[in-house]
């Protein structure tokens, strides 16, 4: 059975937070909140916990994975990023979009795009979220939690809970954050691609 943790959404409890972070430092996977919707999340190097978000969501090995960053600096660390694509990201940022990006050699080799060796990377706006990968230290390695042959994400807590308790090891629950999933950008190839329009808004790239 996962264990359930309701957390405060503007003030998350410390003592919270922390057995959170210990229990992802384990090897556990969790749902935690985002500033657009509710996300699958394991540690960087869990191969178990990306097998298991495979299953969960239905992915193939072309789906991108995200890296959830605490901070830009976080972020430099597992992709490349030119001058004019720091620009667009850092004033973009913390926010609802996520940057696909060729990734470094800090990003293991099974969250890679095959063919393309990119990554998905973000900043989120969520006090949650941010007080999660504080007390980490790392990139949580995270996809949205969008189960198959559905249209929308779960926006409740008790709802994950009830559905996902044999298949995930926690719920973190800090109210309903939307069903909106990021906006997604692709700079890896040069040149700005939308690949998705959502939470975030998209013309500020167009």
């Amino acid at each position: 059975m996962a264990k359930y943790f309701d957390v405060h959404p503007d003030n998350p409890q410390r003592r919270t937070i922390s057995t959170v972070a210990d229990s992802i430092r384990s090897g556990a996977l969790v749902v935690y909140p985002t500033d657009s919707c509710y996300a699958l999340g394991t540690r960087l190097g869990s191969r178990d916990g990306i097998g298991r978000i495979r299953s969960i969501r239905n992915l193939d090995d072309r789906h991108h994975f995200t890296l959830v960053c605490q901070n830009f600096s976080q972020l430099g660390q597992f992709v490349h990023v030119d001058n004019d694509v720091f620009r667009a990201i850092k004033a973009a940022t913390p926010g609802r979009y996520t940057f696909i990006l060729p990734a470094t050699k800090e990003v293991p080799r099974q969250l890679l795009h095959p063919k393309k060796k990119t990554v998905g990377v973000r900043i989120p706006d969520h006090a949650v979220a941010q007080a999660l990968l504080t007390e980490l230290g790392e990139p949580l390695l995270s996809s949205t939690l969008l189960l198959p042959d559905e249209e929308e994400p779960m926006t409740q807590g008790w709802e994950i809970k009830e559905r996902l308790d044999h298949v995930v090891d926690a719920v973190v629950d800090s109210g309903d954050c939307g069903t909106e999933p990021t906006t997604v950008i692709d700079f890896s190839s040069g040149t700005l691609e939308i690949v998705r329009r959502g939470a975030g808004d998209p013309t500020r790239f167009e």
